[in-house]
């Protein structure tokens, strides 16, 4: 657009990424490790390695309707790619997820019990909106207000958390027999608010009037709010980056989560042996449940942080754009700006992030050979509620279906998801010793037209040097004796 939009008003409707553990492939195998705690606490109890590190491991997740990216793909110089701001009138929404794994480390305390531990930056942004009509060739805010005069009411929001954990898991099996296994864990996790950011717009109406024999169009009703966490206003431009770092890190407030699951396994039905490790760590199937990251980080409001209430007011198009000019580069430039226009108030002293609490039921099955199939439902639980002007995040994963052929230093995944945004992507995934490498959406890698929906993971994992070799069919062996 030719001139600068309000980047609350009017931005956070247009911008699609205004600025969690996603290792999809490996989810309720054996094999995931010191990884799989993050899917499931239980999990680390059955598998056949006394001690696995997971060095390092980087994930990434996004999904946005807003705008594309044409002429890149995964596998061709980003040099070339084209950004296009999405027409039409529809509602807008974006996800991003990311997190970093540092040392994550699982030991097997015995064949019934084991711990873990490490660290963990996530980082989650949400943004929706409700229908709206955009254009790229509209040219001021005036024209923006036009071709949305026959909707009712805008809304839009925004919310974004970024923090560092480290977790403690402790799992161990509760139940064993003949024919089945029960297995339980927990995870505690504590950190630090890193960084948070919220804008929340609501109720906005826009009206028409006539000046000079010209219609003019304005927003008459607005309940808009905005705020990002304090550590911000301790960064000087004219400080060290060690200064800088230790200033940002200082005036971070805390979190704590809590993460639960429980596994049952259904033995094969042949003939078992205690010291065998393929016989004790198989199963036909396992079916786990787990809830997780129920917690929150808590945020101080940073200085610039406002609440603005309009109402009975006829802002026009002519009046923001004129207000919100080339001049207008920071955040306490934009609050001077609009305060010629409405009256701003402070929003209070903090804010409350919940996490993105998420019921999972994880069912893997043993096929033949090495091959297994493993189903995943990841619900999002509702708890904004508990806590009155508490905000909450929610993750993208839905449903995931996942063939796999795996041995213990060569594995081969084909996760096909399904998501809470009603996309439908197919991904691949390979581990080669240490190393395991995955992409959410496949199409990514050749096709033009469709990076911006998708995401990938790589990840470093070291084992111990002991543990099964090849996967045997023993349902073929002679049934366990009835008497």
């Amino acid at each position: 657009m030719k001139y600068l939009l309000p980047p609350i008003v009017i931005g956070l409707l247009f911008s699609p990424l205004l600025q969690a553990q996603g290792y999809r492939a490996i989810q309720g195998s054996s094999e995931a490790g010191a990884l799989g705690v993050h899917n499931n606490p239980a999990a680390i109890v059955n598998t056949p390695f006394t001690w696995d590190v997971a060095v390092a491991g980087v994930q990434l997740t996004t999904s946005t309707n807003a705008f594309s990216i044409h002429d890149y793909s995964l596998l061709s110089n980003p040099a070339n790619s084209l950004y296009h701001v999405d027409d039409g009138q529809y509602k807008r929404s974006a996800r991003l997820e990311f997190n970093v794994n540092l040392l994550n480390a699982r030991i097997s305390l015995s064949r019934k019990s084991a711990v873990a531990f490490g660290l963990i930056l996530k980082s989650i942004t949400n943004l929706s909106t409700s229908s709206y009509n955009y254009s790229d060739t509209l040219h001021n805010t005036g024209e923006f207000l036009k071709i949305n005069q026959d909707l009712r009411v805008l809304n839009g929001s925004l919310l974004s958390s970024s923090w560092l954990e480290g977790y403690l898991s402790y799992a161990r099996t509760i139940k064993d027999n003949d024919m089945s296994r029960l297995n339980a864990g927990f995870s505690l996790h504590a950190g630090r608010g890193l960084s948070g950011a919220s804008a929340l717009i609501n109720n906005v109406t826009l009206g028409q009037q006539v000046q000079n024999n010209q219609p003019v169009f304005s927003i008459n009703s607005a309940d808009i709010s905005y705020g990002y966490s304090g550590n911000y206003d301790h960064l000087q431009a004219g400080s060290s980056a060690g200064t800088n770092t230790n200033d940002f890190l200082n005036y971070t407030s805390g979190g704590a989560s809590l993460d639960a699951g429980i596994e049952y396994l259904i033995k094969p039905q042949g003939i078992a042996s205690f010291n065998d490790e393929e016989d004790y760590y198989g199963y036909d199937w396992k079916i786990g449940l787990s809830l997780l990251d129920l917690g929150a980080n808590q945020y101080k409001y940073g200085q610039q942080s406002r609440t603005i209430k309009v109402s009975n007011t006829q802002i026009t198009g002519r009046q923001l754009d004129n207000v919100f000019d080339s001049t207008v580069t920071t955040f306490g430039r934009f609050n001077d700006s609009l305060a010629t226009l409405v009256s701003l108030s402070s929003p209070g002293s903090q804010f409350t992030v919940i996490n993105p609490t998420r019921l999972v039921a994880n069912v893997d099955h043993y096929l033949t050979g090495n091959f297994f199939i493993n189903a995943e439902l990841s619900v999002n639980v509702p708890l904004s509620w508990l806590k009155k002007g508490s905000l909450q995040l929610k993750q993208l994963n839905l449903l995931t279906v996942t063939p796999r052929w795996e041995r213990r230093r060569l594995g081969f995944y084909l996760p096909i998801q399904f998501n809470n945004r009603n996309q439908f992507w197919v991904g691949g995934a390979v581990k080669a010793g240490p190393l395991l490498l995955g992409f959410h959406n496949l199409v990514n890698l050749f096709g033009k037209t469709s990076v911006q929906n998708g995401g990938g993971y790589i990840a470093l994992v070291i084992r111990a040097f002991n543990g099964r070799s090849a996967k045997t069919d023993r349902r073929l062996n002679c049934p366990k004796p009835i008497w």
